[in-house]
Parts: structure tokens; C-alpha cells; sequence
């Protein structure tokens, strides 16, 4: 499979472009690789998808700051990249760039721009960190309009019980023509009698009351991509509510939510780790088990670790949501001062108080907590 071009490339705008650049450019290219334009051309009808694609993520901030992060794995969930993509899907959507304008007419495409288009449903999905971290396969129940299985989502008795409009004679739009300079221009507009749907309903569908949906309990499977963060929303195609008397579905939107870990805490794609040593372990060395986000690893301690020492699991992090690569795990050191000593402990420790050993001296290998952190940062 061909990698896939970069959306600004396909609709010829820099990365800057403001919304009406991205807009002007999408109707351009739209206009020039148009099926009625370019009959029977296969390649053009492709590059006619492709800009519809990209202008379904540029055209959308949310979207568009996902995709200038993350590139395509960013907005690979649902959208016309998905696969499936037909004609009637771009001209539901994105009919307001053709229809009600010369162009709409010129190319044949203003009639089907009037198919309506249900409303989005949007939903909040709690993550575990494991979860983030490996991608899951989830479940969502999710209530939602569907078409009336009795009318088929017409809304007439039957699925048959129309009449032609009579205002637009079934064409679903008004035409107006406008002498201009350049000669006669036809706009269309939507028939405000039928609402685009050039009929009207004689005897409406008992089961839905002629609104053509009633509301189901559904559950879709949904995948989740390892990497994803907090607030990313993903789109699934299709599964949101159904419009009244006909048209496409609207579409399901998954908000991601991270639920907080007890132990670690994620930071991009690395986690991090609190360890706290006692005294002993860290003058004398010890191993000890840490937790990671695949279970435990057991590290090595070596005597004489100070506090604020950071020890580097390497690819027990998160993977990047391009899957270009694995964050790591940061266990901080820490060392526990005992608040509460027996005579006894004092004592050993007064014994211990004045040894040569036992007084600060730090080296240049016993970096400052601002060298520590400049690391880290680097």
C-alpha cells in the first residue's frame, strides 16, 4: 500500500494556511478533479476522495492539531481515510462547497448535496494507564437514533405513501437564475416546502409517527491505538444518530480519558516511578522490584546511590501513537529518613555520627539537583 500523501500537499496550501486558505483550496482542487467533470476517470475520481479527506481533517481544529502532531495516525479512526468512502458520503458532507452556487449547478452536484446528515453523538472512554499503553479493544454501549425498521427511515406508511412537492415538482431544490456581467449564473437553494426531499409524506409510518427513526441500545466494538492521550477524540464513521426521513448517519465520537494510576504517573511517553530506600539499602546496595506498566522488574542498586538519583528503564514507557517508538520508565530515588529511633538505633547512629564516612563530600559525579534535572531535559 502507497504511503499516504501529506493533506497540505494534496490541497497545495502551507502548514500556516488560515481556514478560508484550506476552504478556497479544497473547492479549487474539488472543482478541477470533480467525477462529473472527469467521467469514467479513475484517477481523478481517487483525487477527488483524497481531497475530500484532507479537507475533512484540515477543515477541523481539532483535527487539524492532531494530524500536525501526530501525522496520519493522529486521525486514523473513522474520517474518509478509513476506507469505504463513496460519493454521497463527501457530498452529505461537505455539499455547503457545491451546492447553492453556480458551481453546484454547473457540475450536477447540488442535488445530491441536499442529503441530510444525522447529528453526532459524543461519548467519554476511561483509560487505564496499561491500557494507553498497549491499546485495547473496547465495547460502548451506546443509545442512538436508527432508521425505522418499518418505513426503512422514511417516514411513510409502508415506505411508499408520498406525493411529489409541489413547490420544487420534486426536484427538492429552487433554482434562481442571476444576470451578472458574465452572463446568467444559477444558484439552487434547499425547497423550503419539503425540506430538499422533493415529496411529501401522504399517510405517515405507524411505528415512528413519520419521523422515520425510533431509539436503540447498540454495542460497537471499537479498537483503541496505543498512545492516545488525554481529551484525543476519535471518530467512528456512521454510528452516530440517524436524520429524520432519510439520509446518512451522523457519527460516534470517543473522547479519551486517562484514569490516574496509583503508582505511576505518565509524562508524553515516559512513566515515572517514586522509589524509597531506606538508609541501609542505599549505603550498603541492595535489589529491589519495581512496578512497570507489563508487571515487575527487579534493578540493582548500587551501595552508595544518593537521593534524587534517577535510574533509566529503557522501552517501559508508552509507545507513540505513530508506533515509531517506546517511551522509557524513570524510577527517582529517594531515600527515607526514619522519623521515630529505639535508644538503641540512636545510639548506633551517634557512634556512627562523627566517622569520616558518614560526613558530606560530594564529588563532581554527586551532581547538583539543577545539573540532574538539565540532564533530564536534554
Amino acid at each position: 500500500m502507497a504511503a499516504k500523501r501529506d493533506y497540505y500537499d494534496i490541497l497545495g496550501v502551507e502548514k500556516n494556511a488560515s481556514a478560508e486558505e484550506i476552504k478556497k483550496a479544497y473547492r479549487r482542487t474539488a472543482i478541477k478533479y470533480h467525477p462529473d467533470k472527469n467521467p469514467g476517470d479513475k484517477e481523478a475520481e481517487e483525487k477527488f476522495k483524497e481531497a475530500a479527506e484532507a479537507y475533512e481533517v484540515l477543515s477541523n481544529p481539532d483535527k487539524r492539531a492532531r494530524y500536525d502532531r501526530f501525522g496520519h495516525q493522529g486521525v486514523n479512526n473513522g474520517g474518509f481515510g478509513s476506507g469505504g468512502v463513496n460519493m454521497e458520503d463527501i457530498f452529505s458532507q461537505f455539499g455547503d462547497i457545491f451546492g447553492g452556487s453556480p458551481f453546484g449547478d454547473i457540475f450536477g452536484s447540488g442535488r445530491r448535496s441536499t442529503r441530510r446528515k444525522g447529528t453526532n453523538l459524543r461519548i467519554k472512554l476511561k483509560l487505564t494507564l496499561q491500557e494507553i499503553a498497549n491499546g485495547v479493544e473496547k465495547k460502548i454501549k451506546v443509545r442512538r437514533q436508527v432508521a425505522c425498521k418499518s418505513c426503512e427511515g422514511t417516514g411513510a406508511k409502508n415506505g411508499t405513501s408520498f406525493t411529489n412537492c409541489t413547490t420544487c415538482n420534486g426536484s427538492g431544490q429552487i433554482k434562481q437564475v442571476v444576470n451578472t456581467m458574465l452572463g446568467q449564473m444559477v444558484s439552487a437553494s434547499t425547497c423550503p416546502a419539503c425540506g430538499g426531499e422533493g415529496k411529501i409524506i401522504s399517510e405517515r409510518c405507524g411505528s415512528c409517527g413519520g419521523d422515520g427513526t425510533t431509539l436503540e441500545e447498540e454495542v460497537i466494538p471499537i479498537k483503541i491505538p496505543a498512545g492516545v492521550e488525554e481529551g484525543m477524540q476519535l471518530q467512528m464513521n456512521g454510528k452516530g444518530n440517524f436524520p429524520p426521513r432519510g439520509g446518512v448517519p451522523g457519527d460516534l465520537l470517543v473522547v479519551i480519558e486517562e484514569e490516574e494510576d496509583a503508582l505511576l504517573k505518565r509524562e508524553g511517553t515516559n512513566v515515572h516511578f517514586d522509589l524509597h530506600l531506606s538508609f541501609i539499602d542505599a549505603v550498603l546496595g541492595t535489589s529491589v522490584e519495581v512496578p512497570t506498566i507489563d508487571g515487575k522488574a527487579k534493578i540493582d542498586i548500587a551501595a552508595g546511590t544518593q537521593s534524587g538519583k534517577v535510574l533509566r528503564l529503557k522501552g517501559k514507557g508508552i509507545k507513540e501513537l505513530n508506533g515509531y517508538g517506546t517511551g522509557d520508565q524513570l524510577v527517582h530515588v529517594n531515600i527515607w529518613t526514619p522519623k521515630n529511633l529505639t535508644k538503641e538505633e540512636r545510639a548506633l547512629l551517634e557512634k556512627l555520627r562523627d566517622s569520616p564516612n558518614f560526613k558530606p563530600n560530594p564529588d563532581k559525579a554527586d551532581r547538583s539537583f539543577f545539573d540532574r534535572m538539565r540532564e533530564y531535559f536534554q
